[in-house]
């Protein structure tokens, strides 16, 4: 999630009038059709709470929203990871209990929306329920927890929010937590807390995927390490193409791909292209994210956040990425991991989305793009689902075999 999408993940910074769409041929469409598209970081679940907001209805990318039911049969998504996001507050009693609620109460929403739309919509608790979701015709419901500030006040929580249906879990966001460091606050942990590593524990013990994306180089390093199962990256970019703190670099990109992990290339312009130093924006966005700011707005609220957010991007405007230069991440991470060790995560309904890939709908375009740079169908079928299940799998394994007899011994978890 964006930097300037701090308002309880609810304003979207993409505010754009997308051009005519590019062209597809049959053949590109039918291949992208016939995939299990899968987006490992969705925060569509920030708009669950808004007044009126349905996500059976089609939106528009003008009223915050990139992805709904309409346009995910549009652009051919299969379903993905639906986020619950918490911004980063007060490591205390107070903050931790309060961000705890938040995140219940996220979590809770999203399996309300889709017991509400049971026959658009299914729940997926392991990797194989997806290919069998989607052949019923359903989009496919996976749960993630961007930023476990929620979970640090008690790390037994991961085992309700893994009931709940969460199987990927990231420690950190733009801030240091009490579990380990940011890639965009300065080092307090150098990598990993204890509790953190307690915590990348508890996630292998309970079948979760690691997800490195927003941390520091050296949580990476230490997850990467310290994990029975695969990491991987659910929204990021390559460094080599832009050097930004939130991408990983070519030397670590190989070690992710050795240990088995993926990278999921995002479309959040930030980290795809330079942007020019702005400090009134800057300013102008961390008193409007002040505002959001403990447990976020209430409903109340937030058209008056997003009206003073229209009005700072009218007033600060940035550049604006391309669908070229997302293309670029994606090409590069493939040539230096490989095509078992890249897939997408575009960051939707949290910042991302570039000029000529405003929303879901135009993600046929990335199938045609890869399809002409000579990537094959088998490959698409990897880089659109097939190798985050896989390390789903390698989770789901790892965790079958501590209770089998002779497994291996639990060496974390629990309350701190």
């Amino acid at each position: 999630m964006a930097q300037s999408n701090l308002l309880a993940a609810a304003i979207l910074a993409l505010a754009l009038t997308a051009p005519p769409a590019l062209a597809q041929s049959p053949s590109a469409q039918a291949v992208h059709d016939s995939l299990l598209t899968l987006d490992t970081h969705l925060d569509t679940p920030a708009n669950f709470g808004r007044p009126g907001w349905d996500i059976m209805d089609r939106h528009k990318v003008a009223d915050h929203s990139q992805v709904d039911y309409p346009r995910m049969v549009e652009g051919g998504l299969k379903g993905g990871f639906f986020a619950i996001y918490t911004p980063q507050g007060p490591r205390t009693v107070e903050g931790d209990r309060a961000a705890r609620d938040a995140a219940i109460i996220r979590g809770v929403e999203i399996r309300e929306m889709i017991a509400k739309h049971g026959d658009k919509f299914e729940l997926a608790l392991k990797a194989d329920d997806a290919p069998v979701i989607a052949a019923k015709g359903k989009r496919v419901v996976f749960m993630s927890i961007e930023n476990s500030y929620p979970l640090e006040g008690d790390l037994s929580l991961m085992s309700t929010f893994q009931r709940l249906g969460v199987r990927l879990i990231g420690p950190v966001h733009f801030k240091d937590n009490d579990l380990g460091d940011s890639a965009t606050d300065a080092p307090e942990w150098h990598g990993l807390s204890p509790l953190g590593k307690r915590f990348v524990a508890e996630a292998n013990r309970l079948g979760l995927v690691l997800d490195a994306s927003h941390a520091s180089d050296d949580v990476l390093d230490q997850m990467m390490a310290l994990s029975k199962t695969p990491v991987i990256l659910s929204h990021s970019g390559c460094k080599a193409v832009f050097d930004n703190p939130r991408n990983i670099d070519d030397a670590r990109l190989r070690a992710l791909a050795a240990s088995g992990g993926v990278i999921q290339v995002n479309s959040l312009s930030a980290y795809l292209i330079p942007t020019p130093k702005n400090p009134e924006r800057a300013a102008a966005m961390a008193a409007l994210m002040k505002k959001a700011s403990a447990g976020g707005p209430a409903a109340d609220q937030q058209s008056a956040l997003e009206a003073e957010f229209a009005a700072i991007e009218a007033k600060y405007p940035e550049p604006k990425a391309t669908f070229d230069d997302f293309m670029k991440h994606l090409l590069h991470a493939l040539s230096v991991a490989g095509v078992d060790h890249v897939g997408i995560g575009a960051d939707m309904d949290g910042g991302g989305g570039v000029t000529g890939m405003e929303d879901i709908t135009g993600y046929p375009k990335i199938t045609a793009a890869l399809l002409a740079a000579g990537y094959s169908r088998a490959d698409l079928v990897k880089i659109w689902g097939g190798n985050v299940l896989r390390v789903l799998k390698q989770a789901e394994a790892y965790k079958a075999s501590l209770a089998a007899p002779g497994g291996p011994a639990h060496s974390g978890g629990g309350t701190p």
